[in-house]
């Protein structure tokens, strides 16, 4: 059984999110001895909720006030890291240069709050 990959849990260039050292080249033509799901990529949490008010303003009408916020807590979600070895340079079996291996290079998720009326009849 394969030791497990330390998760170092950096965000950005030149801060890596495993440790990369846990791989070695591949140096034939061979199936590889790593399992499968052995790197997880970092959490992912979000939190989207909505808000509505109705008036009445005759009896067959109503005016219904919405506020919506998508991404409420703001947290930012984090791309996987970039798990392909081949992007590394080695030299005389050393790692030279990883090449944005084992790092995470983007995220996404914004808050956003959007504001509405409703003609109800």
């Amino acid at each position: 059984m394969l030791p497990a990959v330390k998760i170092l849990g950096g965000h950005g260039p030149n801060a890596p999110y495993f440790d990369p050292l846990a791989f070695a080249p591949v140096s034939a033509v061979r199936f590889g001895t790593g399992g499968r799901n052995i790197v997880r990529g970092p959490g992912y949490f979000n939190l989207d909720a909505s808000v509505f008010r109705d008036f009445s303003t005759t009896e067959k009408i109503k005016l219904q006030f919405r506020t919506e916020a998508y991404g409420l807590t703001n947290t930012a979600q984090f791309a996987n890291p970039s798990a392909t070895v081949s992007n590394a340079t080695f030299s005389n079996g050393v790692i030279t240069n990883f090449n944005g291996y084992d790092n995470i290079s983007s995220s996404s998720g914004e808050r956003q709050i959007r504001f509405a009326l409703k003609l109800i009849f």
